[in-house]
């Protein structure tokens, strides 16, 4: 049974000067091509959520940190009987690898994530259900725009929507993680607020999606909503006053290729996008609670909270 996998690695890391995840993967395939140690899997190996399953990802490690020991005793060594091991081989002070060990972990999680910044970084065309019950099962357009700011936590978004009654505008912190992507999006000079929640960054990042959560914008009354939202990643930015409903005839491929995407098999993408984008809504509309339904629960509360007040 294999032992502290993710310390071993940050050390074995530390010993090699990998500064990335992809960098130990790299010295991995120097010592053999056709090594089992996977990228996809090794974030979870580095924080210690799962282990390598093959024996040959220890026979190449051994063979990586150029160790007489066999595969085998890599992964069921205890922690100071390894560290020993590769001190003594490669002739380092155990207290001086144990610190660029520790400096190595948070040098490469910074790296991470400025990198997974600057992947994030730029426009994104925007299509959701309308919020606004006057346009019912109508798609809006939207424009997305992420930056790279200072630090490792420097991403900011800012979303804009043309409405007949105006610009709407709302910016904030995007925050990467390692299951999703999540915004909340605050008007500046107004009460309106967006939460974005959307599936996980991949490369190469040509689009993102999940959900978009607020209130409605122009309607008798604020709804709180739902709808399913997919962000288009643009070569450049839209051009000035593009955005706004579309109308309901209106294609999304022709939409895409005025910016300058133009996808092929146009009709079935339309398709393909016009199903994500309905989900499980009943009428193809955005998720919303009608005010009358949510009204009769909170007469029935309300009326037993306040018999029990005194």
């Amino acid at each position: 049974m294999a032992h502290h996998i993710a310390q071993k690695l940050r050390l074995t890391a530390a010993v090699l000067g990998t500064v990335t995840r992809k960098d130990l993967a790299a010295a991995f395939r120097g010592v053999n091509p056709k090594t089992a140690f996977d990228l996809g899997r090794a974030d979870k190996w580095l924080q210690g959520r799962a282990q390598p399953r093959e024996l040959s990802v220890y026979d190449d490690w051994t063979k990586l940190l150029k160790l007489e020991q066999t595969g085998a005793w890599i992964a069921e060594s205890d922690l100071p009987g390894f560290t020993a091991a590769i001190c003594a081989r490669h002739g380092i002070d155990r207290a001086e690898l144990e610190r660029r060990a520790g400096a190595h972990f948070e040098t490469a999680a910074g790296h991470e994530e400025r990198s997974l910044g600057f992947a994030l970084a730029g426009t994104y065309a925007c299509y959701s259900h309308a919020l606004s019950p006057y346009y019912r099962g109508q798609l809006i357009r939207g424009s997305l725009s992420i930056e790279t700011g200072p630090g490792a936590h420097g991403l900011t978004a800012a979303y804009r929507e043309v409405l007949p009654t105006g610009q709407l505008l709302l910016g904030g912190l995007m925050t990467p993680a390692k299951r999703g992507l999540y915004a909340h999006l605050k008007e500046a000079n107004g009460e309106a607020q967006f939460f974005l929640c959307l599936f996980a960054h991949s490369r190469p990042g040509s689009v993102l999606g999940g959900y978009l959560c607020g209130t409605t914008i122009i309607g008798p009354e604020p709804q709180p909503s739902l709808t399913r939202i997919l962000m288009i990643r643009l070569r450049s930015p839209a051009p000035e006053g593009w955005g706004g409903y579309l109308p309901p005839d209106g294609s999304i491929a022709d939409d895409l290729a005025s910016l300058g995407v133009a996808i092929e098999q146009p009709e079935m993408v339309d398709r393909q996008l016009a199903q994500f984008l309905a989900g499980d809504s009943k009428d193809g509309g955005a998720s919303q609670i009608p005010p009358a339904e949510f009204r009769g629960i909170l007469d029935v509360f309300d009326r037993h909270w306040l018999r029990h007040s005194y």
